[in-house]
C-alpha cells in the first residue's frame, strides 16, 4: 500500500466526506479550504473543468500539507493524472469508470475514486485498482439499489453516493451502506465566502456525527 493510500485511508477515517470544490478559484481557495479543514474535513477535490484547477489544487496541497488530502476531480485522460500529480494532487476523481485512467492513477500511487453505476462497472473499477467507487449519479440510484450492490460487492469496499447530497438525506445511504459521500453544491457554489462553506460544512458534519 502507498504512503497515498494510507494518508487517504486516513483522512477517510477521520471523516468520510469529499468537499467538491467545482468552480473554485485560485485566490479564494486556500481559505475555503481552511473553512473546510476548521470544520472537520479531511478530504477535498477541485474538478479538473474549475478555473485553474491545477494552480487550486497546488494551492491547497501545500497550505493543507499533514491536515488534509486533495486531489482532482472530472479527470477524464490519462495524461490528467500525471498533471494532477505534478500539483502535488494525490486523488484522481471521476465521473465514469474509464479503466486506463484507474489504473494510471493506481500505478503512480494515487488514489482513483471513479464514478460507477452499475455492478459491472463497480467490479471493473476494483479490478482495474480503485481505492474507492462513487455511486454517481446518486439523484439516479436510491440506498435500495446501494443496499443491492452492497451484497455482491467485496465487504471492504467503500461505496460514495455523489449528486444530491443534503445533510438530511445521508443517514438513509449511510443504513443501506454507503461508507460516506462526495458533497457538491450543497457545500460550496461558485460565489461563495469561506464563512457560507465553513457553515454549510458544519451543517454536514453535525448529520454525520448524528447518525
Amino acid at each position: 500500500m502507498t504512503d497515498h493510500r494510507q494518508a487517504f485511508d486516513a483522512a477517510f477515517a477521520k471523516c468520510p466526506l469529499i468537499a467538491i470544490l467545482r468552480g473554485v478559484k485560485p485566490d479564494e481557495v486556500e481559505a475555503i479550504g481552511e473553512a473546510l479543514v476548521a470544520a472537520g474535513f479531511t478530504i477535498l477535490e477541485v474538478p479538473m473543468n474549475s478555473p485553474d484547477p491545477l494552480d487550486s489544487i497546488a494551492r491547497l496541497a501545500r497550505k493543507l500539507e499533514g491536515r488534509a488530502v486533495v486531489g482532482a476531480g472530472t479527470v477524464l485522460r490519462v495524461e490528467d493524472v500525471e498533471a494532477v500529480g505534478a500539483a502535488f494532487g494525490t486523488l484522481i476523481i471521476a465521473p465514469n469508470a474509464n479503466l486506463r485512467v484507474i489504473a494510471a492513477a493506481a500505478e503512480r500511487g494515487y488514489v482513483a475514486l471513479p464514478g460507477i453505476a452499475t455492478p459491472t462497472e463497480a467490479f471493473a473499477a476494483l479490478d482495474a485498482g480503485a481505492a474507492a467507487l462513487k455511486l454517481f449519479p446518486a439523484e439516479a440510484a436510491s440506498p435500495t439499489v446501494l443496499k443491492a450492490m452492497r451484497a455482491v460487492l467485496p465487504q471492504d469496499t467503500r461505496v460514495l453516493p455523489v449528486g444530491g447530497i443534503v445533510p438530511e438525506g445521508m443517514a438513509a445511504w449511510t443504513q443501506a451502506g454507503a461508507a460516506g459521500f462526495g458533497l457538491g453544491s450543497a457545500l460550496y457554489a461558485p460565489g461563495m465566502t469561506a464563512a457560507d462553506v465553513g457553515e454549510r460544512a458544519a451543517g454536514f458534519i453535525a448529520a454525520l456525527k448524528a447518525e
